[in-house]
């Protein structure tokens, strides 16, 4: 038994006055009411002082507890989201030592032989023949190739059922017919044939020459990469059960931004201060200004972009791009990445201005697929929390 002065230490150690807890929690007066309301933290008048109220120190503990573990949780979490640690399993795409896997095979080597049907079916876990695509409509008329692929993915996003409940069987063929009707929409007209061969056919470099090959090969390269923000759009609405057309007009609105998809503009735009000051004087106007040099580096390739280098030993830049490559190279040490060569690969086919896009689209689409139909079978909703940082609740 506890001498009776030992007790009374341990009593007044029990409680603590307000300014003491407010400043152990870090929080306002009003919170701390708000957790005394809620009967997270018990109250007593002071002995002392009637008028005012001691604190068990004990749950202000537990509270405190909770808070660090909460900060460090949501700290992981918000690092996660730009660049950070993976938050999804995922068996699709991955990103190892420098170099780009799609499910296990180099993706180099498949842009060697692969078409972009071929590597949509290996993303999609699919094996053996390809499937026998349903009927398709006429692509919109609009002469506006981004336009038309917007209209052709919205209109099935309004009538498709939703993938959930599906068989895996079902959900193939109508993957394949959803890529297909991407395609006719940016070419313009609903032809048969390799995906490559009719965008070449509609762009003037006829099927089955060079242009059509670097077509194929670039679209093999970009058809998936790991978890970037289209891909997740397209897997937040497959969560909900959404049709595999409504994953893909989510993953494409994702991709119309200009740090996604619209990147190549930032490349053009840059091009365009290389052609006007030459290549040296407007990187150094860019690093002078602490501006970014788009089309060059990558977060996920310390050395260079795989994709970027694989596709550069097929076609040479136009004179003005290769000036600027070199120069950049030259004065950061930074290489090409896909936005730079897919940009510069649109130019030296002489591709129309929306080429580089429309390819990104048609190519990530086959990813989109994927990664909904990944997400479809496991079940599981996204629905993060957000850290709330606005005014403090007003709790009655």
């Amino acid at each position: 038994m506890n001498p009776p002065g030992k007790a009374a230490a341990k009593g007044a150690v029990d409680w603590i006055a307000a300014e003491e807890a407010r400043d152990r929690l870090g929080v306002r007066p009003q919170t701390l009411y708000a957790y005394v309301s809620r009967g997270r933290v018990q109250v007593r008048p002071d002995p002392a002082d009637p008028r005012r109220s001691l604190y068990r120190a004990a749950d202000i503990s537990a509270l405190t507890q909770r808070k660090s573990r909460s900060r460090k949780v949501s700290e992981v979490a918000a690092g996660a989201i730009a660049w950070g640690e993976p938050v999804l399993a995922s068996e699709i795409t991955t990103v190892a030592g420098g170099r780009l896997f799609y499910r296990g095979r180099d993706a180099i080597r498949l842009a060697e032989t692969e078409t972009l049907e071929s590597v949509a079916r290996l993303l999609r876990g699919g094996h053996g023949a390809a499937l026998k695509r349903t009927e398709r409509p006429d692509p919109p008329k609009h002469p506006d190739m981004r336009t038309r692929a917007y209209l052709a993915l919205a209109a099935r996003a309004g009538s498709d059922p939703p993938a959930r409940g599906r068989h895996p069987l079902v959900l193939a063929v109508e993957a394949a017919t959803l890529l297909d009707v991407l395609t006719d929409a940016v070419a313009g007209e609903a032809w048969g044939g390799a995906i490559h061969n009719r965008l070449a056919l509609a762009w003037g470099q006829g099927p089955g020459g060079p242009g059509a090959d670097l077509i194929r090969r670039i679209l093999v390269l970009v058809a998936d990469h790991e978890l970037n923000p289209s891909a997740f759009a397209a897997r937040v609405a497959a969560s909900t059960g959404a049709s595999l057309s409504a994953s893909a007009l989510a993953g494409l609105a994702t991709l119309s931004g200009p740090r996604h998809g619209g990147a190549t503009q930032a490349v053009r735009t840059f091009a365009a201060e290389a052609a006007q000051h030459g290549p040296r004087q407007a990187i150094a106007n860019r690093l002078t200004e602490d501006r970014a040099l788009p089309g060059f580096g990558h977060m996920l390739y310390p050395d260079d972009d795989p994709r970027a280098a694989a596709l550069l030993e097929r076609f040479t830049p136009p004179p003005d791009l290769l000036a600027l490559q070199q120069a950049v190279k030259a004065v950061t040490g930074l290489a090409p990445n896909v936005d730079f060569t897919l940009m510069a690969g649109c130019e030296a086919l002489k591709l129309p201005p929306d080429a580089p896009f429309a390819l990104f689209a048609v190519a990530r689409c086959a990813g989109w697929i994927a990664h909904a139909i990944e997400q479809g079978q496991s079940g599981a909703q996204i629905r993060p929390r957000a850290r709330y940082v606005g005014p403090d609740p007003e709790f009655s």
